[in-house]
């Protein structure tokens, strides 16, 4: 058994007048969904993604074939994202477009035990604490990371890129794109956070490494990652979600695992 300690928060930032983010943090299911389109567009692709992640959490779900799992839930958000807009261009909002990045660690657990299984499309980000060192383990799905791959740009011309926010993959485009998927072993792995691009691109990692090594409880550092945004300049909708291990018992067996049932009726509302 997997026992495991979280934290969320998320914040509208000091210049959007909509948070188009959205989360949800219930064992064994954490995302953060940053939505892209504008008002009742963006705010409602993450709010997809975000119910379809609860629902496969409170379903629960063979712990065995999570990538498939995984894999077939971002597909049922990319089809519902793509029909909630053909409704809207039905109605003569041609040029209404809705996405939305995905940052998403789920429990897997096969022979070897309990495992992480992350995935990441766009640039929501995931990392990892270890023994006091943190790591990004996704891979951001942007420009700015094409031309730091090829070399044409350094980390520091990056971070004041005039494109830097151009996502190379997202949910809600006329294709579904692949997602990356990372496995990590619990043990590899004490803290995990997830966050929009509102906290990374706001403060470096160097503060996140700050923040997350030096607050115990997982709701204050999530607190105060998205605190810390805001306070750089809250230029975007900011929200980070924090999960700890802080008991596990291996299993030799895969299985279906369930949390309880969650509402996000509060949170989200209905969804058209």
């Amino acid at each position: 058994m997997v026992h495991l300690q979280c934290g969320a928060a998320t914040d509208v930032g000091r210049v959007r007048s909509t948070n188009e983010d959205a989360h949800f943090a219930s064992s064994p299911v954490f995302v953060v969904a940053d939505g892209m389109g504008g008002h009742q567009a963006g705010d409602i692709a993450s709010a997809i993604v975000v119910e379809e992640f609860a629902r496969l959490a409170h379903d629960g779900y063979d712990s065995s074939k999570a990538p498939e799992v995984v894999t077939e839930s971002l597909k049922r958000c990319q089809r519902s994202i793509q029909q909630y807009g053909e409704e809207h261009r039905n109605e003569g909002d041609g040029d209404w477009y809705a996405g939305t990045t995905v940052a998403a660690a789920v429990l897997c657990e096969d022979e070897e035990g309990a495992k992480w299984l992350l995935t990441n499309l766009g640039d929501s980000r995931i990392y990892k604490l270890h023994n006091g060192s943190l790591d990004q383990v996704s891979v951001d799905h942007s420009l700015v990371q094409e031309l730091l791959d090829s070399g044409e740009i350094n980390a520091e011309e990056a971070a004041t890129h005039p494109e830097r926010h151009v996502i190379t993959r997202a949910l809600g485009g006329p294709v579904f794109r692949d997602p990356d998927f990372f496995v990590l072993p619990l043990s590899s792995a004490e803290r995990l956070v997830l966050c929009s691009d509102g906290v990374s691109g706001m403060i470096t990692d160097h503060v996140i490494h700050q923040i997350v090594s030096t607050t115990d409880d997982p709701r204050d550092a999530a607190e105060a990652l998205v605190s810390a945004a805001v306070a750089a300049g809250g230029e975007d909708n900011a929200t980070a979600v924090v999960v700890d291990v802080v008991g596990l018992t291996e299993s030799a067996t895969p299985h279906v695992l369930r949390t309880e049932p969650v509402s996000l009726e509060e949170k989200l509302g209905a969804l058209p």
